[in-house]
């Protein structure tokens, strides 16, 4: 899809930028106790994107799912009107200084495209992640076994699936598997593989998500792993950042230097998405916002 460029000279629906010192990023990843495994609410994480010198917060909590799906780690069904005016409070909060919108991490589930189809459409989301979590029961319930390489795969092939949906803005941590299979994870044995699933996204114009979270988890690298995301430049796949913040203080955390991998990787450009259109920042442009927030 065709991307607005934003620079010091032009401009995108979240204002006008004169100088490369004023705010420029959006933190796309974010989370809220509704999903029972954060804290803090919109507000919160708006006033840390605030400090961290950011333009603006785009809100995505784990979506609801029907029949109790992986119901401890997202909101109930009956508290997506909640989730929405928590949203609704913090952009009226922060108007005028963090421009607060709001998005969701969706769950790609085969046999659950009608719900989220119908879901997406229910609500003016401004960016959607699409997510495939090894992790819950029920996809180690449908897709798990002995061999981790399989389970690897499948992985890989489900990823591939949902961007070809056209449900989804971006993929969320998109090599999320390696840790739940990191005794068995040797991504040079199964390149082939994932340059499948990179051929398959790229031809969607799905965007990818580069996850500061990463260097948290049991592996510790950002998500993608430095190979993927050299293999996803190679094939023009626009790249979101989001630290997957799950409390106020991991808002923007990583961004100087996911931004600075995202240039050793070969990319000049990192997205982000309002009203669901890709917009485009130069690296160049976001490190020096970011730069300037920081010794402000």
């Amino acid at each position: 899809p065709r991307a607005d460029s934003l620079s010091t000279s032009s401009a995108c629906r979240a204002g006008k930028f004169e100088t490369h010192s004023r705010p420029m990023m959006y933190e796309s990843h974010c989370h809220t106790p509704l999903c029972n495994h954060a804290v803090g609410d919109p507000t919160e994480y708006a006033a840390m994107a605030a400090r961290r010198g950011l333009t603006g917060l785009i809100v995505t909590c784990h979506n609801p799912m029907p029949n109790n799906f992986s119901a401890r780690v997202r909101m109930r069904e009956d508290e997506f009107d909640t989730y929405i005016r928590l949203v609704e409070e913090a952009t009226a909060a922060w108007a005028g200084r963090v421009d607060v919108k709001l998005g969701l991490e969706a769950d790609y589930f085969e046999g659950h495209e009608a719900y989220l189809e119908r879901q997406l459409s229910s609500a003016d989301f401004h960016f959607v992640l699409g997510s495939v979590h090894p992790q819950i029961d029920e996809f180690r319930d449908r897709y798990w076994q002995d061999d981790s390489r399989e389970v690897q795969r499948t992985y890989f092939r489900l990823l591939a699936q949902s961007a070809e949906t056209g449900l989804f803005d971006s993929l969320a941590h998109p090599d999320l598997v390696k840790n739940f299979t990191s005794q068995d994870w040797h991504p040079d044995e199964i390149m082939d593989d994932i340059s499948e699933t990179l051929d398959r996204i790229a031809a969607t114009g799905v965007a990818m998500e580069l996850n500061t979270s990463g260097v948290n988890k049991t592996i510790s690298e950002m998500n993608p792993f430095p190979e993927m995301l050299s293999q996803m430049q190679a094939r023009n796949i626009p790249v979101t950042l989001g630290a997957d913040a799950h409390q106020p203080g991991r808002v923007a955390d990583g961004y100087e230097q996911a931004l600075r991998l995202l240039a050793q990787s070969g990319y000049t450009h990192v997205s982000f998405f309002l009203h669901r259109q890709r917009q485009e920042i130069a690296i160049s442009d976001a490190l020096d916002s970011l730069s300037h927030a920081r010794v402000a």
